[in-house]
């Protein structure tokens, strides 16, 4: 049996700023330790303070250069900044391929700043299933700005939007059909387009396919609707950081004049507790599979004897009690 955790000697020490015990507490979550729910509860009455930013977009586009390049235009303005990096899983390890000090190693030695790398682990979406608790720890442990790089898998990145309050859509020219083959997915989710690596040919034309497929197929908000902003920038050369950092801070602004933060943390916790829900509930047919009940009602439907609903029916009244 595992030696039980001080969870609030642990959840005060990330308060006050410790790496380490920021480290441990992510390690727990991505563990699925015994006692994550007492981390859970104890990591509530600090959270709520960050903004979440995600970014996403296509393979090539420069994700890692861009959120490298606005960790120093954040630090610049005096803010501590977390970083999620999620990055595909390794099949023989299960852990990230990509670690943070290769991606961004000139921000190693920062104290106002921690990045940590998360595996997918096959979780769809571009997100780790980890990723929600591990945004909680760093929102509690005080960081201004919690920055959420994505997997590079296209259209399926939607879910960086449950997690975000801006979300950042990243483009680059010379992609050939990759704003028509992303329209279906991430375009309608961005609050603010980059167009990264603008010095390069083709950058006009990427700027003014966005314009049109903004115009036609714009998303309404109640009330004042947010336009999203088409930037440009080069990463590699820090160009076009102050663009991207102030438009988000004005749609956090905007977002808390409308209500619309609210409404979409409120979103998000709704999914998160939905999720946690249904984790448990196939935990307990998980354990239905090793006994004799769901065996039986599998036998009675192909018998004839019972419809699947029905069977269905029995099966969670068990579960009900």
């Amino acid at each position: 049996m595992p030696v039980p955790l001080d969870v609030e000697g642990l959840v005060g020490q990330a308060t006050e700023g410790s790496p380490r015990a920021v480290a441990r507490l992510i390690s727990l979550v991505e563990d699925a330790h015994p006692q994550l729910r007492e981390v859970a509860r104890a990591l509530v009455p600090h959270t709520g303070r960050a903004q979440l930013v995600g970014l996403t977009g296509p393979p090539g586009v420069g994700k890692s250069t861009t959120t490298s390049m606005l960790i120093s235009a954040l630090r610049a303005q005096g803010k501590r900044v977390g970083v999620l990096a999620i990055d595909p899983s390794s099949p023989f390890s299960g852990g990230a391929l990509l670690g943070d000090r290769v991606r961004m190693a000139e921000h190693a030695t920062d104290g106002g700043v921690f990045i940590r790398s998360m595996a997918t682990r096959g979780h769809l979406g571009g997100l780790s299933w980890a990723t929600p608790q591990a945004v909680r720890v760093l929102d509690a442990a005080g960081f201004d700005i919690v920055l959420i790089e994505t997997v590079g898998v296209g259209q399926s990145e939607v879910d960086v939007v449950r997690l975000a309050d801006t979300t950042v859509v990243l483009l680059a020219p010379g992609m050939g059909d990759g704003i028509q083959a992303a329209k279906a997915g991430v375009l309608e989710i961005a609050d603010v387009f980059v167009v990264n690596k603008a010095d390069r040919d083709g950058a006009d034309t990427t700027v003014r396919e966005l314009k049109q497929m903004i115009a036609m197929s714009r998303r309404e908000v109640p009330g004042h609707s947010w336009r999203q902003p088409i930037l440009r920038t080069v990463a590699a050369r820090g160009e076009g950081a102050a663009e991207v950092t102030g438009a988000l801070a004005e749609h956090r602004e905007w977002l808390d004049s409308r209500g619309e933060l609210h409404r979409r943390r409120a979103t998000r916790a709704a999914g998160e507790i939905e999720a946690i829900a249904l984790h448990a509930l196939r935990t307990e047919l998980g354990d239905l599979h090793g006994g004799d009940l769901l065996a039986e009602l599998a036998d009675q439907v192909v018998r004839g004897g019972l419809d699947p609903y029905a069977a269905a029916d029995r099966l969670t009244h068990n579960l009900r009690g």
